[in-house]
């Protein structure tokens, strides 16, 4: 291990006070108008409307660049691999939105091309996902239940479902919503509203991704074993679906449950041959367009709808759809699942995309990452697709298979015990999620707890619901850290100018006289009461005590003085005034104290460290003035962090802080010259003190 170089350094200055620093600094006072402002961002120059053009259609950037011979081979293996497995899963994932499986191919084609064009993440596979399906099966199965669609059979005197009408109505439905969704995200990135994606921590979206993901399976137990549960919604839907599920378990179709174990045993045991030889073969061996292949023939062989009851996926339509507008009838009805819809599929996108953008050195936009994943889905909506973002298992494949960049009919036999024995598979990664639980009770308990919490209201309160409850927790575990700080008295390195907490480090040494009182998080509202009174705990003196003591001595030196006038008045009556100017000159005349006589255990000057202070608001502010204002001894306010001092400097200052007695002389660029200049007033005092 190579020895740690060890440096010195030597400063020598006077001792800086922020009125100090703004005159050495030079600090500008001008601030620029919102008139100047608006009036810049309208401008447009040549430069800019380029760099405008390139950023809002990025292929126009790094195509023209694309690097042939090193690229080409690899992206061409990565987009035959990821297309081999979008064929399968988004069949399957159409399964979770309650529509015919040709649209989950439709949702694999349009907002792949789409994305292409205007994303700028270089890894991510866009395209159908399981918990994005799961979302909007909700919603095609709100607005259009089974329960709408039932018609009277004259032949078998049942009522049975018209299957056609009700499909239809479920992908204009779908079609709508994804619309929407996609609006809301386009909508977003124009306004710069990318940084949304800071409120959903990595906690929160894995916790959310695990429950999603037992809604996905739970939706699929139906299919597994051959039962036609009722469509439960709202919260408590979940256990409400396995308790009938379980209640109907005797009523399995026998054929669909072993087709549904053969195939779920298979696609394991393949994918386990897969990960086994990942780094001999080229390509992976996709396992579930095999599995489709064979099942399907199996299917049509051995006559497993007619003699076995198996349900089948049906006819699918040759060719693509047209174009057609989405039903804005529906619109009202599907607004706050479409923001839903923006947000998590936005957030998981981005998510992954930012993980392989640090992984390979380039940057991925946020704002335009919502820009193209709106385009994908609303033109998506068009042509009936429904909302898409982006798959890890896709994503990872097309990584690992060499990709570098996003240059990447007949199966109506098919059993849909097949397509969801693919989606539980295909669940397994993020069944492995729950180890996140161990690991963050380790390192973040907090972290844990959030995750914990997620994972808990999403299943609860469904994934629409549950996201943004989980959020709400998210953001008061925030509002109670904050509320809730370290409180350190700091000490002194010796002979360093280096403050550290004194329960933290033996060799810190407390400065004699001076006390100095950091928190770990911001002066507002929320905090500012307990701030002062772990203060007033720490330093030994009640501030509301000796506000109280200070306006009773105040009172006392009024009745005094309202006496001595009293006095006054009858002895110039009595005397005339030459004569009570001579006795008062003879006899001294009394005087009240005001300060009570100092306790030696108390400090003779306190400075607040706010370095970690990035805000005050109106109430730390007023706390700070009621400090500075009633302690019987100097109250000195330092800010050790350059990066902190300017914000808090403006809040004083615009918050009518400073006065005639307060002034910006209280104020210093570190602790150090804070605990310098108090030292010097405290010897001064002192030497006051002894000559009196």
């Amino acid at each position: 291990m190579a020895e740690r170089r060890r440096m010195s350094y030597s400063v020598h200055r006077e001792v800086l006070d922020e009125e100090a620093m703004d005159e050495m600094g030079q600090k500008s006072v001008s601030k620029t108008s919102l008139r100047e402002k608006v009036k810049k961002s309208v401008r447009c120059s040549g430069h800019q409307m380029k760099s405008c053009l390139l950023g809002t259609v990025p292929i126009l950037s790094w195509l023209p660049r694309y690097p042939i011979r090193e690229n080409a081979l690899g992206d061409l293996i990565s987009g035959i691999s990821v297309g081999i497995m979008q064929l399968p899963q988004g069949m399957a994932y159409a399964l979770l939105a309650s529509v015919p499986p040709v649209f989950g191919l439709y949702s694999s084609f349009y907002p792949v091309l789409i994305y292409f064009i205007f994303g700028t993440s270089k890894h991510i596979s866009v395209g159908t996902y399981a918990v994005m399906s799961v979302m909007i099966g909700g919603v095609t199965e709100r607005l259009a239940p089974d329960s709408k669609f039932m018609t009277w059979d004259n032949v078998t005197n049942t009522s049975i479902i018209d299957t056609v009408a009700r499909d239809d109505e479920r992908v204009r439905v779908a079609a709508a919503v994804t619309f929407v969704s996609g609006l809301f995200q386009i909508l977003l990135g124009l306004v710069q509203f990318g940084f949304v994606v800071t409120y959903l921590s990595e906690p929160l979206v894995r916790g959310y991704t695990t429950g999603a993901a037992i809604h996905v399976i739970v939706s699929q137990l139906k299919y597994t074993f051959g039962v036609n549960p009722v469509r439960h919604n709202g919260p408590l839907s979940l256990i409400y679906t396995v308790l009938e599920i379980c209640y109907l378990l005797p009523q399995s179709n026998i054929g669909t449950l072993v087709t549904s174990v053969i195939t779920i045993l298979g696609l394991i045991a393949a994918k386990e041959l897969n990960a086994f030889l990942g780094k001999k073969i080229p390509v992976p061996i996709p396992v579930e367009l095999i599995a489709i292949v064979i099942a399907t023939v199996i299917s049509w062989q051995f006559y497993l709808q007619q003699e076995y009851g198996v349900d089948v996926v049906g006819v699918i339509p040759s060719g693509l759809q047209p174009p057609v507008f989405p039903d804005t009838s529906v619109f009202g009805q599907v607004i706050g699942d479409g923001f839903a819809l923006s947000v998590v599929g936005y957030g998981i996108a981005i998510s992954l995309g930012r993980i392989f953008a640090l992984k390979y050195g380039y940057k991925v936009d946020s704002n335009q990452e919502l820009v193209a994943l709106g385009l994908s889905n609303s033109i998506g909506g068009i042509f009936q697709c429904f909302t898409v973002s982006c798959s890890m298992s896709r994503t990872m494949v097309q990584e690992s298979a060499g990709g570098k960049t996003q240059v990447s009919r007949d199966f109506k036999k098919l059993s849909l015990a097949v397509l969801a024995a693919i989606i539980h598979v295909n669940l397994h990664s993020m069944m492995k999620q729950f180890l996140d639980i161990p690991a963050l009770w380790k390192t973040n308990r907090v972290d844990m707890l959030v995750w914990v919490a997620t994972f808990i209201l999403t299943l609860l309160l469904n994934p629409d619901i549950g996201l943004a409850a989980s959020i709400g927790f998210s953001l008061l575990t925030v509002i109670f850290r904050t509320q809730l700080p370290k409180y350190s008295i700091l000490g002194q390195v010796p002979e360093t100018d280096i403050y550290k907490p004194l329960d933290e480090y033996h060799q810190v040494r407390q400065v004699p006289g001076i006390l100095i009182f950091r928190s770990s998080a911001t002066l507002y509202f929320a905090n500012a009461e307990m701030y002062q009174e772990t203060l007033n705990s720490k330093s030994g003196f009640d501030i509301t005590k000796l506000l109280s003591a200070k306006k009773k001595l105040e009172a006392k030196k009024q009745r005094h003085e309202k006496k001595e006038a009293k006095r006054v008045k009858k002895e110039l009556k009595k005397n005339g005034v030459d004569d009570f100017i001579s006795h008062s000159n003879q006899n001294h005349v009394s005087v009240i104290e005001v300060d009570a006589e100092r306790d030696p255990s108390l400090p003779r000057a306190i400075v607040l460290d706010l370095g970690p202070v990035n805000f005050l608001d109106t109430v730390g502010v007023k706390t700070l003035r009621s400090l500075s204002s009633h302690v019987s001894f100097c109250v000195f306010i330092s800010a050790s962090l350059c990066v902190c001092l300017g914000g808090v400097v403006d809040n004083l200052q615009t918050a009518g802080f400073f006065n005639d007695k307060v002034t910006k002389s209280c104020l210093f660029t570190t602790v150090h010259d804070a605990v310098l200049y108090c030292q010097s007033a405290i010897a001064q005092s002192q030497s006051m003190e002894y000559k009196v």
